[in-house]
C-alpha cells in the first residue's frame, strides 16, 4: 500500500490529531526523552492544553548516564511549559540494556550501591523514591516500567499515551503505524491499543526530519543544542539521534561522547562496563563486535568456533545465547526436514534470512547481537517471563540434543 496524501501539511495534521486527542481522552501524557521529535511534539501538545485551559502530564525516565545538554533541554523545556504540565521526573533504578559488555549485558541506571559512582546527581523535583509508584520493584526493566506507569497514571480513565516517533525512522516503526492487526482508537491508525483504558498516540509519524527542523527554525522555539555538537562532529540531521547509548544500534555513537561532553564521558566510562571498548570499537571492521566481515582460525570449523566462542563468555550470557541458538537450528529442522532434518545446518554460508549456517550464528555472537535480531528474533520478554523462557529453554535444548547441558 502507497501513500495516502491527506491534503493538509504535516503541522495541520498533528495538531488536528492532537486535538483529537484532547476530544476523547481525559488523562493524555508525553512521553518525552529530550530528543528533537519529543521536543516538538511536547511543544505542540502544550499548545492545546493551554489553548483548552487543561494540563497534559509529562513522563521523562531519566537513565543517569546521559549529555548534560539533554539535561539542560529538558529543565528549560519543562520551565517553559510548567503553567499546563504535570511532571513525572523518574530517576529510579531501572535495568537498561548494555551491548558493550558481556560481563554486564545489563545495567542499572541510579543503582543505590553505586551511589558514588553515579555519572550526576537527580536534580531535586526527580522522583528518587522507590515507594512512589506503587508498581515498582527496583531492578524492572525499562520496557516493563513504561506500560505500568500508563496503567498507574490512567487510574482507569481512558489515557493516550503521546509518542514522537516517526515512520521514517525505521521499517519498525512504520509497521507501528501501517499494521493491520493492532486494536486502534475508532480506525486511526496513528494509534494502538496498549492495554486498559491505555492507548499510544503517533501525532507526528509522517513528519520527515527536514519537518522537524523547519518547525524549530520557522517558531523559533527552544531545541536540544546537543544537535548542534552533533553537527560539528560530522553527523548529518539524518545521522544525529539522541537516546540510551549502550544499545545494540545506539553503541556506534558511543564516540561522540568523547568529544562532545569529555567530562560527563570520563564518568560514563567509570560508570557503564565496557563503555570504553564500545566507543573504540563499535565502528571497527572484522572479528571485534562483529562488523561487517568475521573470520575464524584455520584449524576450526565455523561450528567448532560458535563453541569457543560461547564457552569464552560468562555463564549467564552464553546461557542466553545458547536458547536463542537452539531455537534457530530447531526452527529449520522442523520447517525443511528434507535439508536438515539430520539435525545438521551447513558449516558456511551467507549471513541472510533463510539460510542458516554456523558463520552466521559466529557473526551474532562475535556482533555481540545480545537478542540475536540478526537470527530474525524479537528481544525477549524482561522480567519473570524471561526466567521461565530460560527454565523452559534449558529443557528443549536437552530434548531436541542442540547445545544441550
Amino acid at each position: 500500500m502507497g501513500k495516502q496524501m491527506l491534503g493538509v501539511d504535516v503541522l495541520t495534521a498533528a495538531r488536528q490529531r492532537i486535538a483529537k486527542v484532547f476530544d476523547d481522552f481525559p488523562r493524555p501524557y508525553v512521553a518525552f526523552s529530550g530528543g528533537k521529535d519529543s521536543g516538538v511534539l511536547l511543544e505542540l501538545a502544550a499548545d492545546e492544553a493551554r489553548r483548552r485551559g487543561r494540563r497534559i502530564g509529562v513522563l521523562f525516565i531519566d537513565l543517569e548516564a546521559q549529555y548534560q545538554h539533554t539535561i539542560a533541554y529538558i529543565q528549560l523545556m519543562l520551565a517553559r511549559h510548567a503553567d499546563v504540565l504535570d511532571v513525572y521526573w523518574v530517576a529510579l533504578p531501572l535495568a537498561l540494556r548494555n551491548a558493550v559488555s558481556q560481563i554486564e549485558p545489563k545495567w542499572m541506571c541510579w543503582d543505590p550501591e553505586r551511589a558514588a559512582d553515579w555519572v550526576r546527581q537527580p536534580p531535586p523535583e526527580a522522583i528518587t523514591d522507590e515507594t512512589f509508584f506503587p508498581f515498582f520493584t527496583r531492578g524492572m526493566e525499562f520496557e516493563e516500567f513504561t506500560p505500568a506507569f500508563g496503567e498507574w497514571y490512567a487510574g482507569g480513565k481512558l489515557t493516550a499515551c503521546l509518542i514522537g516517533i516517526r515512520t521514517q525512522e525505521s521499517l519498525n516503526r512504520w509497521r507501528t503505524i501501517a499494521s493491520t492487526r493492532k486494536r486502534t482508537h475508532e480506525g486511526l491508525k496513528w494509534t494502538t491499543w496498549s492495554g486498559g483504558p491505555l492507548y499510544n498516540a503517533y501525532p507526528i509519524y509522517d513528519w520527515a526530519t527536514e519537518d522537524i527542523w523547519t518547525y524549530y527554525g520557522r517558531d523559533k522555539v527552544p531545541y536540544n543544542t546537543l544537535y548542534d555538537r552533533m553537527h560539528q562532529a560530522g553527523l548529518t540531521i539524518h545521522q544525529a539521534r539522541i537516546c540510551q547509548p549502550y544499545g545494540d544500534d545506539q553503541r556506534k555513537g558511543l564516540w561522540l561522547y568523547s568529544i562532545i561532553e569529555p567530562e560527563t564521558w570520563g564518568r560514563v566510562v567509570q560508570r557503564v562496563s565496557g563503555a570504553n571498548f564500545g566507543k573504540i570499537y563499535a565502528r571497527t571492521t572484522g572479528n571485534v563486535l562483529g562488523r561487517l566481515r568475521v573470520t575464524k582460525p584455520d584449524t576450526m570449523t565455523w561450528q567448532t568456533y560458535a563453541h569457543v566462542l560461547l564457552d569464552s563468555m560468562p555463564p549467564a550470557t552464553a546461557e542466553h545465547f545458547r536458547n536463542k541458538i537452539a531455537r534457530f537450528i530447531n526452527y529449520y529442522i522442523v520447517r525443511f526436514p528434507d535439508q536438515y532434518g539430520n539435525g545438521q545446518i551447513p558449516d558456511e554460508g551467507p549471513a541472510r534470512k533463510g539460510t542458516p549456517s554456523w558463520s552466521r550464528i559466529c557473526k551474532t555472537i562475535l556482533s555481540y547481537d545480545y537478542y540475536c535480531k540478526s537470527l530474525t528474533f524479537s528481544p525477549t520478554k524482561p522480567g519473570e517471563a524471561y526466567q521461565r523462557y530460560q527454565a523452559r529453554m534449558k529443557a528443549r535444548r536437552d530434548e531436541w540434543g542442540i547445545l544441550s547441558s
